[in-house]
Parts: C-alpha cells; sequence; structure tokens
C-alpha cells in the first residue's frame, strides 16, 4: 500500500487542531473560515480551467461529448453536474455525462476498493467508444485514484481530449492529461475528509466547466437559461413562462400561450416573437445561427 501522507490533502490542518474540543459554535467557524478560501483557490486555477472550457466547447460543437471521471465524493459530484444538464439546458443526456468508480450503486453507498482499479478505468471509457471529439475530465481531489488514471489513458488512446482536476500540487502527484487543473484547497478541516474544502472546490469547477460552456453554445441569453426543458416539471413550465414574459413584455396567459406555439421551446418562442414567424421559421432561423437567440433575433428588439 502506497503512503499518501505527502499529499497536501492529507495534511494536519494546524488551524483546526481544537476541533476535538470545540462546541458547535466553534466548530462552525472554523469550517466557515476555511470555506471562505476556496475562492481565491479556484481563481487561482483560471488559466488551466478556461483551456479545459475551449476544449470541452471545441469538442461540443463538433458534436462530441464531456465525460467526466471520478470516484466517491468526486464521482457523485460529477453525476449531479452532468445530471443537471438537460432540464437546465435541453441538452442530449449523452453530451454531459459521468462515470463514477463502482457504479450506480456508489451513488448512495461506497462501493470499497472500486477506485483502485486502473484497469476498470480503461475498461469504463472503452465502453464509451470515444474520439477525437470527446473530452474526458477525470476528478481526483488527491491526485491519485487509480480508476481516473486508467480512464484517461485510455481516452488520451482513443484520441480524445483530456483534463485532469486535482487538490494537490502537480509534483505531489502527476498526470498526463492535456490540460491538468490544480486548486489547491490545502489541508482538510477534518484530515484527510476530501468531501469538505476539495469537494466544494470540485462543485465549483465543474459547475464553471458545464455552465461556461453553455454559454458559448447559445443556451443562455443575458443572464436567462433560454434553453430550460419546460416539458419535465410544474416549475420549469413557470420559468420558461417568465422568461419569455420577462423578454417580450407579453402579459403572463400571452407568454404562456406563446410558448405552448413553440412546442414548449423558449428560444424558439422567444424568436418567433421578435420576428413575427411561425414555429417552424423561428426554428431554423435558430439553426442557421446556432442556436443564439441574440443573433437569430438580429436588429429586432425582443
Amino acid at each position: 500500500m502506497d503512503d499518501r501522507g505527502h499529499l497536501t490533502t492529507e495534511h494536519r490542518n494546524s488551524r483546526t487542531m481544537e476541533l476535538g474540543r470545540a462546541d458547535i459554535g466553534e466548530t462552525f467557524d472554523l469550517i466557515n473560515s476555511e470555506d471562505a478560501t476556496i475562492a481565491a483557490a479556484v481563481a487561482a486555477a483560471k488559466p488551466e480551467i478556461c483551456c479545459a472550457i475551449e476544449l470541452v466547447v471545441t469538442g461540443l460543437r463538433a458534436g462530441g461529448r464531456l465525460i467526466y471521471v471520478g470516484a466517491g465524493t468526486s464521482g457523485r459530484l460529477a453525476v449531479l453536474d452532468a445530471t443537471e444538464c438537460p432540464p437546465t439546458f435541453l441538452t442530449d443526456p449523452q453530451t454531459v455525462q459521468a462515470i463514477i468508480a463502482g457504479g450506480a450503486e456508489a451513488l448512495t453507498c461506497s462501493v470499497e476498493g472500486a477506485e483502485d482499479r486502473f484497469v476498470d478505468g480503461e475498461e469504463a471509457i472503452h465502453r464509451r467508444h470515444v474520439d477525437r471529439s470527446d473530452v474526458v475530465l477525470g476528478i481526483a481531489t488527491g491526485g491519485t485514484t487509480p480508476f481516473v488514471h486508467g480512464a484517461l489513458r485510455a481516452a488520451k488512446i482513443g484520441g480524445a481530449s483530456t483534463v485532469f482536476l486535482a487538490c494537490v500540487p502537480q509534483e505531489q502527484a502527476g498526470d498526463e492529461a492535456d490540460v491538468s487543473i490544480r486548486v489547491i484547497t490545502g489541508p482538510e478541516v477534518l484530515t484527510g475528509s476530501t468531501r469538505m474544502k476539495a469537494g466544494t472546490a470540485t462543485k465549483m469547477v465543474l459547475n464553471m466547466v458545464s455552465t461556461i460552456t453553455m454559454v458559448q453554445l447559445g443556451k443562455v441569453y443575458e443572464n436567462l437559461m433560454v434553453d430550460v426543458n419546460t416539458r419535465t416539471n410544474a416549475k420549469l413550465v413557470d420559468r420558461g413562462t417568465r422568461i419569455v414574459q420577462t423578454l417580450s413584455g407579453l402579459p403572463r396567459e400571452a407568454a404562456r400561450e406563446l410558448l405552448g406555439q413553440a412546442g414548449g421551446r423558449v428560444k424558439t418562442a422567444l424568436v418567433m416573437h421578435a420576428r413575427g414567424v411561425d414555429q417552424d421559421a423561428a426554428e431554423q432561423l435558430l439553426a442557421e445561427f446556432d442556436g443564439h437567440v441574440d443573433r437569430a433575433v438580429g436588429e429586432q428588439s425582443l
């Protein structure tokens, strides 16, 4: 068994040595003060995060996929981010997907040893038949997870672009990815519990990767999710209606009716209203302008 004691995520935090004797309020303050450092750690990795996003945008524009790979907390956060893309951005469920070591069972309980098998990571990627249009983003907060490194090795052999996200310096745990993102969160409040600061940093980075990618792909207008899936539940129907209402200036009932005429597609409804065209013509315009509402509308005002 390898000694991982040199990893910063395994070091003891000198600021929280009294954690076991602290009362509730003191413990809150300790955790809160450590969490306050995470945004700065993410900001320090901006160049690498932006490079990764450029790879993802290019890949998705070419019809590829973003495939997250992780184990434990990293894998669960990956699944969370991937699962939120279809309702938020109306993406195909295959466009952004996640692989977690141990499979679906690992989402709700620990599958011991699943992360330790390099070959399982390789096989998970082989089953997805990756190619040059795909981007595989491996997550291992401590930087050493064999399952993740196996997946990245197979992805690179398959021609996919690769990204690695870890919370330790590269000299402590190297990688062979095209882009290596290192968000140095330091020792955890509770020694080795990377579900805490490292987990929070991971969620922040994945949110940025998926959200900024979708912005670049035209799935956002101003700061509104104009590709929201309005066919799934009442909350999203309401959100879609309010977006149409806000941008078109129509009364609520008229906005709801327009959304219905657009087949529930917010972007289509907006172009129909701005250009005075029917659903088919609006969707043709959107197709011509790669789904960007502002371009499809042209000089017309929403």
